[in-house]
């Protein structure tokens, strides 16, 4: 068996189970569900593990779920290939649920179904025997970093200790026996069908909530504090901020009002808002996000109000592993043609907490088109299915033999030479710190 020989059997074992992969991935689609809420969508994900006879633990961070194929020369390395499970907020998609307003207009369900695949694609070739580590599936919960009072309330309730799933999968300890990582995006690319490396902004996310005092709105306004003003002061107060923010640490501030009062007829006294502060550095987090605290205060100050300012750990900045995205840029070559792979250092200012995941271990997040219409609206669909869930499970199990073949001898020098920012502890210890 060589290493060639041995891809184009994985390849064509997954492309036996194409129909059954999008099938997947179609299904999630069709049954959205928002972070930490995933138990339909983690239910069909522990089918495929079942059905496929792997060894599999389920409820890491709350509705994740981890299963392993074990190398047939040994365990060098543990090769984590992650799909995520949850979807965002988009009422207005003509796929979202009637009832809760959730809609994958990310990807998400893509990711899911690919990851599937690559186990598939794996156990039906036999691949495992021939490869010197560990191969890691995980669906993964929580990655949209939404619906903050929520979560919050689940820190509160020591459900949780992080609002993002990655995170908390750290914090559990159900990382600490992977040592690489990878997963793969969907979403609208303008050139080329596949994107490797580039970055990603970090943030942290606040919680705020102002209060002040009821009144009848039209007999006695005078009698009340209006939480909604203060609220409303703050928000401009962010924004004459926006002028002291570096361009090139590329701060992106978004408040929205989640509650604005109860009735039309009564001076509003329970505000609430939530935000992300985001950045290309931390440091960088870090002075916006005081600057945002202050503004926040100064609106309740000018009327009278009070306010309570939660901020939260949110998602580190994203960078990739470059022997890791060569790797995966050969392969996705080879599978779409070089005309297709955009080889990208550009930084992008959305986030994930994959970029948490890279300060830990090596890890990559590439892109994958196939999709139309903006991410997170009601315009976003995937109109390329064999690209988005076939040909990217395809390009990833190509990548995991690459790492793990030669009793993984290219995964173990990586692993090696990687110099990760933190550890497990140090990075718990940091979020704890900067957050104080």
């Amino acid at each position: 068996m060589t290493k060639d020989e041995l891809k184009r059997r994985v390849c064509e074992a997954i492309d036996r189970r194409a129909a059954e992969i999008i099938e997947l991935g179609e299904d999630i689609f069709a049954h959205p569900e928002l972070g930490y809420k995933e138990f339909r969508t983690a239910e069909k994900i522990e089918e495929k593990f079942q059905a496929l006879g792997l060894t599999y633990e389920k409820g890491i961070a709350v509705t994740g779920l981890k299963a392993r194929l074990a190398g047939g020369k040994g365990r060098a390395v543990s090769f984590c290939v992650m799909g995520e499970l949850d979807s965002v907020l988009c009422p207005g998609h003509p796929h979202a649920d009637p009832q809760t307003g959730a809609a994958h207009s990310c990807g998400h369900n893509a990711q899911a179904a690919s990851m599937v695949g690559v186990g598939m694609g794996l156990v039906d070739a036999g691949a495992m025997e021939y490869l010197g580590g560990d191969v890691v599936l995980v669906g993964m919960p929580a990655e949209e970093y939404v619906e903050i009072e929520y979560r919050s309330k689940l820190r509160q309730q020591g459900k949780i200790q992080f609002l993002g799933g990655k995170q908390q999968f750290i914090a559990e300890g159900a990382l600490d026996d992977v040592d690489m990582a990878m997963m793969v995006h969907a979403g609208t690319m303008e050139n080329g069908k596949m994107s490797i490396g580039g970055s990603n902004n970090g943030f942290v996310g606040k919680f705020i909530s102002y209060k002040g005092k009821e009144a009848h709105a039209g007999g006695a306004p005078h009698a009340g504090v209006n939480a909604l003003n203060a609220a409303m002061l703050g928000l401009m107060g962010i924004h004459a901020q926006r002028e002291t923010l570096r361009d090139d640490d590329t701060i992106r501030i978004h408040p929205i009002i989640t509650k604005g009062g109860d009735l039309v007829n009564i001076i509003p006294a329970d505000v609430r808002m939530e935000t992300y502060v985001r950045g290309k550095r931390m440091d960088a987090v870090i002075d916006a996000s005081k600057k945002v605290d202050r503004a926040l205060r100064a609106g309740a100050m000018a009327v009278g109000a009070e306010v309570e300012i939660e901020t939260l750990p949110g998602y580190l900045p994203r960078f990739s592993e470059e022997r890791m995205d060569e790797f995966y840029a050969a392969n996705a070559e080879q599978i779409l043609g070089k005309e297709h792979v955009r080889r990208d250092s550009e930084h992008t200012t959305g986030s994930t907490d994959m970029g948490d995941i890279a300060h830990i271990m090596p890890a990559i997040h590439p892109r994958v088109g196939g999709v139309v219409g903006r991410g997170h609206s009601e315009e976003y669909e995937i109109v390329d299915k064999q690209l988005t869930y076939v040909d990217t499970a395809k390009v990833m199990a190509m990548t995991v033999i690459d790492l793990l073949w030669d009793d993984a001898a290219p995964a173990r020098e990586v692993v090696a030479e990687y110099r990760p920012i933190y550890t497990k502890e140090t990075y718990l210890k940091m979020w704890e710190d900067l957050l104080a």
